[in-house]
């Protein structure tokens, strides 16, 4: 993708999709507003820009270069929270139970939204939402299909419309789940979509609780790497291309650098300050490209497809919701 530096458009898409993104992050610590999360809230903003249709197209050049680069960055500096010795210290059954998670997660939504007629590119972006980390693995598979913005928005907005509705659920079910700490945390952890999903649940069952279920939601996140990998290799069969296109493996090398980043942050002394201030950095360069993907989206193409991918992704998240219970209670 080429950028033109010195085109006025391309510093207007910046200076819009930094505001839409430093907008989201303060306005996520509103009550009320946490649980939407800044990256949805960035999303929103973006598509709020658009009611300035001339706004929208002087900025197109920078938004088209945020949207596709800046995600990729941001995934790649997310990968500094990701702690590896402590997913390990957790033991293996936690890894196994995320594994079992994402998997039965994302065969299922899939399955459904193909029953339903969903399109199979949006059916799978919301499916790997729903089985791994929400937005961020929504924008992580998207380059792998080669999904349309409003693919990848109605996804990212499912995902979190359901993922609030099923924190609240679980809070909720607490007092009569008759769980342990640590099997709230875990139950919490391998069902909701969001990382803020699971804290913010989390944090209702306590401290300990709140631990098992970051413990178990970044178990999930680590898998998004090796999940991007086999659906670019799943997409890039079902492509009729040539012999020498088919050739090639459709690595997604970004992922590459969040397994680096996550090592690095792990096993490499840094200052908490610092850790702290690149994940704030990935946070506000995925917000960027969250707003640029809002500053592009068909209004129309979401009203006309959103109810069967939304009934699609209800039924799996219960599904998930039965198995996490059943999983945490028996194994934890």
């Amino acid at each position: 993708m080429k950028v033109k530096w010195q085109e006025k458009g391309f510093w207007i898409g910046v200076a819009v999709t930094l505001a839409c993104s430093l907008a989201g992050k303060y306005l996520a610590q509103i009550p009320g507003l946490q649980l939407v999360g800044a990256l949805v809230i960035a999303l929103i903003l973006g598509m709020l820009v658009q009611m300035s249709r001339a706004l929208v197209v002087s900025a197109q050049p920078g938004t088209s270069f945020i949207s596709n680069k800046f995600l990729r960055l941001g995934i790649i500096l997310l990968g500094f929270r990701l702690n590896l010795k402590a997913l390990a210290d957790s033991g293996v059954k936690t890894i196994i139970l995320a594994i079992i998670v994402v998997a039965f997660t994302i065969v299922v939504v899939y399955f459904l939204c193909k029953w339903l007629k969903v399109d199979s590119t949006l059916g799978m972006l919301t499916a790997c939402g729903c089985g791994i980390c929400g937005a961020a693995a929504v924008m992580g598979v998207s380059p792998q299909l080669k999904a349309k913005n409003d693919d990848a928005v109605l996804a990212v907005a499912v995902v979190c419309i359901l993922g609030t509705v099923f924190t609240l659920i679980e809070v909720g079910l607490m007092p009569v789940l008759g769980m342990t700490p640590t099997q709230f945390g875990v139950m919490a952890g391998s069902s909701l979509h969001e990382i803020a999903h699971a804290v913010a649940a989390g944090e209702a069952g306590g401290t300990q609780a709140l631990d098992a279920s970051i413990i178990m939601k970044l178990s999930r996140v680590l898998l998004l790497a090796p999940v991007a990998l086999i659906v670019g290799i799943i997409a890039q069969r079902k492509v009729k291309t040539t012999t020498a296109e088919k050739a090639k493996l459709p690595i997604p090398w970004f992922m590459g650098g969040f397994l680096l980043t996550s090592a690095i942050g792990t096993f490499i002394a840094m200052p908490v300050s610092l850790l702290n201030g690149l994940v704030s950095l990935a946070y506000l360069a995925l917000g960027m490209a969250m707003a640029g993907l809002g500053m592009s989206v068909n209004f129309q193409v979401i009203i006309r497809r959103g109810g069967r991918v939304f009934l699609a992704a209800t039924i799996g998240s219960v599904a998930l919701l039965a198995l996490s219970i059943t999983a945490s209670k028996l194994f934890f």
